[in-house]
């Protein structure tokens, strides 16, 4: 280092010699390796000074994580299905005319209450009444014929018997009583065909229910097929069945919606369960309807009707309930939330269905023990219901699960309560 500038560290080293006074100059060099000893030690106890007597910087401070918690409680808890069903009449009617004229009058308010035989149409009566007559017309001609030819016969056994006449005579005039009597059968048959196409002028509603809104108005010409045309057609009976007519409508369509229907489809796997619980459904199976807007109570009523396949397409089955609806807050069409009862678990260990969460390895709980410190503790359920859990094991009756606040917690952490957990009695 110094054979660069030899002549400059000579210098500063004769110019710092010169600086001591002449006095100290021997004190120095004789004292020089006792000043570097006294140096380390200084040196040493400063060390151990400052890590025996200063203190360590403090540790940063674990802050509490804020959670919701709930307390495990016993009680028993429904089990139930909740499906989509759609409501309609318990009995729907589309009443068709059952003879051909002209509509008269309408004689039912649109979407107003009818009764069963209340007259809601009427058909010119005019053509069944005339064939009526000519039926009654030929009725009693035929009668007197038959009593004229009854009398003959009489008077022809009594001849046969003096041997007046042949057997052949009298025989003949017996064989044309029968033909008489014939006869006046079959028009007693057209006096009573005219009489029910007579009757059918009158159009009745069948059931009780609600009126819907007239599908034809009076002056149009009815078929006994249910059509509207423009030209009359030859009075005659019907017995159409079907509710629509490919050449147009009926009268009016009356619904019953007291008692309502409501349909709705389960899996087939519960069915079986439901098959098992109501013994064939021939024990009623309690449900309850939900509006889908508001979630509130529109009705409660029973299953005790389900269909006789299973639907290859969805494997589900369907259940038909039948409501009350006395307040008429079910309608026809409506689709309304179904929850089906179908059987209870006493006494189970529950918790909200929030405290549930999904890991790699399953379900699992947030469980807090007593210094507020969170742990983890895998679950099984019997049941979910609504936003209640049956536990079948995993948490004891009174231990408190975290609720709210799971996305930030690990096991061991320390947590702060923000909604203290509510007891329940059982």
């Amino acid at each position: 280092m110094n054979t660069r500038f030899p002549h400059r560290f000579e210098s500063v080293s004769t110019s710092v010699q010169e600086a001591i006074p002449a006095r100290w100059r021997p004190m120095l060099a004789h004292n020089r390796q006792w000043l570097l000893v006294s140096a380390g030690l200084l040196l040493l106890l400063l060390v151990w000074y400052l890590f025996i007597f200063v203190p360590p910087a403090p540790k940063p401070q674990v802050h509490a994580i804020p959670v919701n918690v709930a307390r495990a409680v016993v009680r028993d808890v429904p089990v139930s299905i909740q499906v989509l069903g759609a409501a309609q009449a318990w009995t729907s009617v589309t009443v068709l005319a059952q003879v051909s004229g002209k509509l008269l009058r309408v004689d039912f308010a649109e979407g107003s209450d009818v009764r069963e035989g209340q007259v809601l149409a009427q058909i010119d009566p005019a053509p069944y009444e005339a064939t009526l007559t000519q039926a009654q017309g030929a009725l009693e001609r035929d009668e007197a014929m038959l009593a004229n030819a009854r009398l003959d016969l009489q008077r022809y056994r009594a001849l046969e018997a003096q041997n007046a006449i042949s057997r052949q005579q009298a025989d003949t005039q017996a064989a044309l009583v029968k033909q008489d009597e014939g006869t006046v059968l079959l028009d007693k048959g057209q006096v009573a065909a005219a009489k029910v196409n007579l009757n059918w002028c009158r159009i009745l509603s069948p059931i009780d229910g609600r009126a819907g809104v007239r599908l034809v108005d009076p002056g149009n010409l009815v078929s006994a097929g249910g059509s509207v045309s423009n030209t009359p057609s030859t009075p005659a009976a019907t017995n159409v069945s079907s509710p629509t007519s490919n050449n147009g409508s009926g009268i009016v369509v009356i619904n019953q919606i007291k008692p309502m229907a409501l349909t709705f489809t389960v899996p087939e796997g519960q069915f079986q369960q439901l098959m098992r619980l109501s013994h064939g459904f021939q024990r009623p199976m309690v449900t309850k309807t939900y509006s889908q807007e508001t979630g509130a109570l529109l009705d409660t009523g029973e299953v005790n009707i389900a269909d006789n396949r299973v639907d290859p397409t969805t494997g589900t089955v369907q259940l038909k309930a039948k409501f009350p609806n006395a307040d008429t807050k079910l309608w026809p069409g409506q689709f309304a939330n179904v929850e089906l009862m179908m059987d209870v678990l006493p006494h189970a260990t529950t918790v909200p269905v929030a405290a549930i969460n999904q890991g790699p390895n399953g379900l699992f709980v947030y469980v807090v023990d007593a210094n507020k410190t969170v742990w983890m503790r895998a679950v099984s359920l019997a049941w979910e219901q609504g936003d209640v859990a049956a536990v079948k094991s995993g948490v004891k009756p009174g231990e408190e699960v975290v609720t709210d606040g799971q996305m930030v917690l690990k096991p061991g952490a320390k947590i702060q309560i923000v909604q203290p957990s509510r007891r329940r009695t059982t």
